[in-house]
């Protein structure tokens, strides 16, 4: 005796048996949320593997809390341009713990005003630029001190400076809170920075005796 079929199985939302294509639709459903969990799960597993390996590499990669600073010889940078440089250019002789940062000849192109900067970094991590400025017309210096005008003047190893101070907040002053500037034959000297006034003076007399030189000129 053969065995009857076995009735279709009822499904309870609809309260009957599934048709071919609503099984058909059924199953194609559970397909494509099955591969859309998936690759939601891949993504997932794959955003934690890159995040601990950059968690790897930041433990393995040694780091140094020092701040990075480059130094400039500037005295051999000096005599390097002095071939090329129709001026005697300033390096001055500082006293130990004073270093520089930066140290360059600024050739002056499409009709700007040429100059030999030196970034000095003082024994207190403070910083003046200085700047040998030749031929210098007074837009330069206005670009260089913006909206501030001469405030003092000051007498240092018998050169005369003039003073100035940033007027502006705090928070805008940038590198400029004090100045010092003086001319002599070509060359416009000026000092300009966040250290104290005693460092302006340190360096005003290191740059005293080129300063008579240029003047001679």
């Amino acid at each position: 005796m053969s065995r009857a079929p076995k009735p279709p199985r009822v499904v309870a939302e609809l309260g009957r048996p599934e048709t071919p294509q609503e099984t058909a639709d059924r199953l194609a459903e559970n397909s494509r949320k099955y591969r859309s969990h998936k690759t939601v799960n891949n993504l997932v597993l794959s955003l934690l593997v890159t995040v601990g390996a950059v968690l790897v590499l930041v433990l393995l990669v040694p780091r140094n809390d020092n701040p990075i600073t480059r130094d400039a010889d500037y005295p051999s940078i000096a005599a390097q341009l002095a071939p090329v440089v129709d001026h005697t250019l300033a390096s001055p002789e500082l006293p130990d713990g004073w270093s520089a940062n930066d140290a360059e000849w600024r050739a002056g192109a499409n009709d700007q005003v040429p100059s030999w900067y030196i970034g000095l970094i003082t024994p207190e991590n403070q910083f003046i630029g200085f700047n040998q400025a030749f031929d210098a017309n007074p837009t330069w210096l206005a670009q260089k001190l913006p909206g501030s005008p001469v405030v003092d003047t000051v007498s240092i190893s018998g050169v005369t400076w003039d003073v100035y101070r940033n007027s502006a907040p705090a928070a805008d002053r940038g590198n400029f809170d004090y100045a010092l500037v003086t001319t002599a034959g070509p060359s416009t000297y000026l000092l300009i920075g966040t250290a104290p006034t005693d460092d302006f003076e340190t360096l005003a007399t290191a740059l005293a005796a080129n300063i008579a030189q240029n003047g001679a000129e």
